[in-house]
């Protein structure tokens, strides 16, 4: 349809989805069975055809049929073949589409997988339920893991870094505000419950490059990323989070483009409204900002949902084209989403948008899309095209065949475990553990050395004692044995011999001197008697030693 996607007829008119107004995003809605699948892949089908990537989510596993032609002997093809005729469809036929398949557990396509630091800890924090203090415990590990160089690839490495944090949450407190424990072992707790949900498939490396989302053929087709997620929405925070994470991802590295003459890539979330289930009003922000600011990259982005009131407020009125198939409106609140459906249409003299919505056949559908001036169409009721590709799933062998045949190869196929936090902070424990038991070996040896020190000198003092009183003992015993010996018989005849034989010499001599001085005697020589005697003897030893 020249620069347009063609949606199907209505009011008498092709209904023409402008490409250059498909990056203000849309809307899909409808209640179960009303034909919004086929609406889905009819648009994916002629934006592929016009050159613009996309990327799907499969919840139920049908549109993985994009992948393979559809077939005259489908039970579908005669309803086909009777729509497209009703609406001009001359030149419809059956075709293929180029597709990629990927899958967070990497079962029915490549492995998807971000690093626990792209991601962040705002979603982390959505993905595991996460009240306000314990988001703030989280944002504080990333922190310091980023001022660490500590890189967070997977869950082991973040639980590694909050570890870490319980172990210094005194001195985190005093710098970043109150870390408690609690709060991290809280944390803890719900990364166990993310690990058993299969979260754990998601975070690692490598990761996924958005540019292998971007890509078109050799033909010029827009490449189809279809995401299996049939099992995924059995853990709808990870789906509604993941989908959230490639939509910032997108946003945050694509460069800004404006209004290009065509989508560089649309993006089709479909189950919407479990983005927005007890999302937090920081994440409705962002989600806002995101739904807002994307467009300028080039991506628009569709969301398909049951009910229209499940978008909120401010992210449905950047929405520019709307495809609103039939709502049931039994309940208070089908009723109300019929009225809030039929208030966001450009009115239509000609169409009862409130009654059409509930009268509408399976496969028909009210449409408005942006002009080419950039204001939207009035409403009109629209039988859609019918698809060109298969309805229903692939088969797996199909699929394996697809799989191994795509441009992507076996890139993801298998993960990388590079040096990252948790390496980084085993090493650091272990660093930690070799220098203690270091210090304590020290310590030891030290207290040792002491202890024989010790060990000695009291030896040494006991060895001294000992020497002290060998030597009293032997000065007592020689004193004692000298008073025995002074006091024995000979001992004592000798010494009154000795003292009696002095005596009487002494006043012999005494005798003498005194007779010699003062004249006494006969008058003998001086040099007679017992004096002169002596008197010779000194003289003569005394010459005599000359």
């Amino acid at each position: 349809m020249g620069d347009g996607i063609f949606i199907g007829t209505g009011g008498g008119k092709p209904q023409v989805l402008e490409l250059k107004r498909a990056n203000r995003h849309g809307l899909i809605a409808g209640a179960t069975g009303t034909g919004k699948t086929v609406t889905l892949q009819g648009i994916v089908e002629g934006f592929s055809k016009a050159g613009v990537p996309c990327f799907v989510a499969d919840v139920k596993g049908d549109l993985s049929g994009l992948a393979m032609a559809g077939s005259a002997q489908s039970k579908l093809h005669d309803t086909f073949a009777a729509r497209a005729a009703e609406i001009g469809m001359t030149d419809w036929a059956y075709a293929d589409n180029p597709v990629q398949f990927w899958d967070l557990f990497g079962e029915q396509g490549h492995p998807i997988r971000t690093t626990a630091s792209e991601m962040g800890p705002l979603l982390l924090a959505r993905l595991m339920d996460l009240n306000e203090v314990q988001e703030g415990v989280l944002t504080i590990a990333f922190h310091v893991a980023d001022k660490e160089s500590m890189l967070l690839l997977d869950l082991d490495d973040l639980q590694a870094m909050l570890t870490e944090c319980a172990e210094r949450a005194d001195e985190l407190t005093t710098t970043y505000g109150n870390v408690s424990k609690q709060s991290i072992g809280a944390i803890q707790r719900a990364l166990l419950q993310l690990r058993s949900q299969g979260g754990e498939h998601f975070f690692g490396e490598p990761a996924l490059e958005i540019e292998d989302l971007i890509a078109t053929d050799d033909r010029g087709r827009g490449v189809v990323n279809i995401l299996a997620a049939d099992k995924l929405m059995a853990s709808p925070k990870l789906y509604s989070t993941f989908l959230l994470w490639l939509m910032s991802e997108l946003f945050e590295q694509l460069p800004e483009i404006g209004d290009p003459d065509k989508p560089k890539l649309c993006f089709f979330f479909d189950e919407a409204h479990l983005l927005f289930e007890a999302a937090p009003k920081a994440l409705l922000e962002k989600i806002e900002q995101v739904v807002r600011l994307i467009r300028s990259k080039g991506v628009g982005v569709y969301f398909i949902t049951q009910n229209p009131i499940d978008i909120p407020d401010a992210v449905a009125g950047q929405l520019g084209n709307r495809v609103q198939h039939a709502l049931r409106a039994f309940t208070p609140r089908d009723q109300a989403a019929v009225r809030s459906a039929a208030e966001t249409f450009r009115a239509n003299p000609g169409v009862d948008v409130a009654t059409a919505i509930t009268e509408l056949k399976v496969g028909e559908a009210l449409v408005s899309l942006l002009q080419a001036d950039g204001s939207p169409t009035p409403v009109e009721r629209t039988l859609i095209k019918p698809p060109s590709s298969r309805v229903g799933p692939v088969t797996p062998v199909e699929r394996g065949v697809l799989i191994q045949t795509d441009a992507v190869g076996a890139k993801y196929d298998v993960a990388i475990d590079r040096v990252s936090a948790e390496e980084l902070l085993g090493a650091k424990a272990q660093e930690a553990q070799a220098a203690a038991a270091a210090a304590k070996a020290s310590t030891d040896t030290a207290k040792a050395a002491a202890a024989q020190a010790k060990v000695d000198a009291q030896a040494a003092k006991a060895a001294a004692v000992q020497q002290r009183e060998a030597d009293r003992a032997a000065a007592q015993q020689q004193r004692e044995s000298d008073r025995e010996a002074a006091n024995s018989p000979w001992s004592k005849m000798a010494t009154s011999a000795t003292r009696a034989a002095s005596s009487s010499i002494g006043r012999q001599v005494a005798n003498e001197i005194g007779k010699q001085v003062f004249g006494g005697g006969r008058g003998k020589a001086a040099g007679g008697g017992l004096v002169g005697g002596l008197v010779r003897g000194v003289l003569g030893g005394l010459f005599r030693g000359r």
